[in-house]
């Protein structure tokens, strides 16, 4: 028999904080978000290619309208999923990178060198492959569709192997990802912005002084952070750079520290719970035991500040990003009508190739290439217990490039044909590089001796 002073529920409420749990246990999953992403892809493809299409096109691009005065702009549904709601997305990327900066596999160079190369690499290589392709086309501008790949389908197949594959290389790729994203965030901003309207562009800089500022200041709450954070999303959206950067502004001015003096928190936690323990008395009910409650209160305080705020908002956007934005990213972004006849011929576009073989070769390629000269030149070694099969099955997972892939395509192509020829290279060079990746890895797990796994 369970003592049930062991247990911080009543015993009528533990079945809820049970559900609970397994909710934030399920929206923390990489492996369940990317399944919930695919299904999302899946419903938008086969919407694309039935007689409800042009009902749920007309829904996406129906109007909204916002604004003040003189100052009124009309977006589409569409547009609200790829400008505003994707800024949040880059928020959370930026988190990420600002974690793994900090405290994460980007603070150690030399554990992070090579992860970093390679993602350089894996950049490199498809731009080359999508330019054999495309030289002299007006499909070259898209040179940026095949660089980047999807962090959480990557790792979620990745997942699905578990203890199989060595955690050196789930830290490699993890890295890889993070650096990928990096470099695909500066490529949208530099080369995938319009013409910049250097006033809106002066608000967006001086906003971020503001941010920096207060940053510096030592605020903590975030609600300064949110609320500068809208005002910057509106300048950079005005200025012609495209908006979701701003999510990654934002996140690099949160502060990632706490501002509980730790060296003293533990004593004076103690001291605290002593006396809510003298103060409680277990015959009155709770609400009415004021003293009590309010040591309660200043506990629980001081304890949520202990969390730094970048990690609070992390916790919180985490699964509103992965199963709420980004499905919604994939159901409207994933629509490649296949039956309309509208594609003309899909095979004689050089985007469909440049695009595919970017994913499917370059990414593996520029890996593996730059990872053998590092490795085999003494400057690295391969991490902990892995590999070269290890690291094929890797980089070929690298070439899963759905959410940067397809927002990047939008970004990149003028011709709606083209943007939906390339789509469907990105979703067929995806699916590919999942089979095959975990086909590799799988394999490899297979034939590893027992030691090793």
């Amino acid at each position: 028999m369970v003592d049930g002073s062991n247990r911080p529920y009543i015993q009528e409420s533990e079945g809820h904080h049970r559900r609970l749990t397994r909710i934030v246990h399920f929206t923390h999953s990489t492996t369940k978000a990317a399944g919930v992403m695919l299904l999302a892809a899946i419903a938008a493809f086969v919407i694309a290619n039935s007689p409800v299409y042009p009902e749920f096109l007309h829904f996406w691009h129906a109007d909204v309208t916002f604004g003040v005065g003189s100052s009124v702009h009309t977006m589409s549904l569409a547009h609200i999923v790829n400008d505003v709601l994707m800024a949040v997305f880059f928020l959370l990327v930026g988190l990420e990178i600002k974690y793994e900066m900090t405290v994460g596999a980007l603070t150690d160079w030399r554990q992070a060198l090579l992860p970093a190369a390679a993602a350089v690499g894996g950049v490199a290589a498809p731009i080359v492959i999508f330019l054999l392709f495309t030289a002299g086309s007006e499909a070259a501008s898209g040179w940026g569709v095949p660089t980047a790949t999807d962090i959480a389908f990557a790792l979620g197949i990745l997942a699905l192997l578990g203890s199989r594959v060595p955690t050196g290389l789930k830290v490699f790729l993890s890295t890889l990802a993070v650096v990928d994203d990096i470099i695909a965030i500066l490529v949208i901003a530099i080369f995938y912005g319009e013409a910049p309207d250097f006033m809106w562009l002066g608000g967006a800089a001086v906003i971020l002084c503001a941010l920096a500022l207060v940053n510096r200041k030592h605020v903590y709450s975030l609600v300064p952070y949110l609320g500068l954070g809208v005002l910057l999303w509106l300048c950079v959206f005005m200025s012609g750079v495209h908006s979701t950067i701003a999510g990654v502004l934002l996140a690099f001015t949160i502060p990632c520290r706490t501002n509980v003096n730790m060296a003293y928190f533990h004593e004076w936690s103690l001291r605290k719970l002593r006396e809510a323990e003298e103060a409680f008395d277990p015959d009155s009910l709770v609400v009415g035991q004021h003293e009590f409650l309010e040591t309660v209160r200043e506990i629980a305080k001081v304890t949520r500040h202990v969390v730094p705020p970048a990690t609070r908002l992390e916790m919180r956007l985490h699964p509103w990003v992965y199963f709420a934005i980004l499905p919604l990213f994939a159901l409207t972004n994933a629509d490649v009508c296949l039956v309309d006849g509208t594609l003309g011929d899909p095979f004689s576009n050089p985007a469909l190739y440049g695009v595919f073989f970017g994913l499917v070769l370059g990414k593996p390629i520029g890996i593996m290439l730059v990872s053998f000269i590092m490795v085999k030149a003494g400057v690295v070694g391969l991490p902990e217990n892995t590999t070269w099969g290890h690291m094929l099955g890797a980089a070929v997972l690298a070439g899963v490039g759905f959410t940067m892939a397809i927002f990047v395509a939008n970004l990149a192509f003028v011709d709606a044909a083209t943007i939906t020829i390339a789509k469907a290279a990105i979703l067929t060079a995806s699916l590919v590089a999942g089979i095959a990746g975990f086909l590799i890895l799988f394999l490899q797990a297979k034939k590893a001796p027992e030691s090793e796994k």
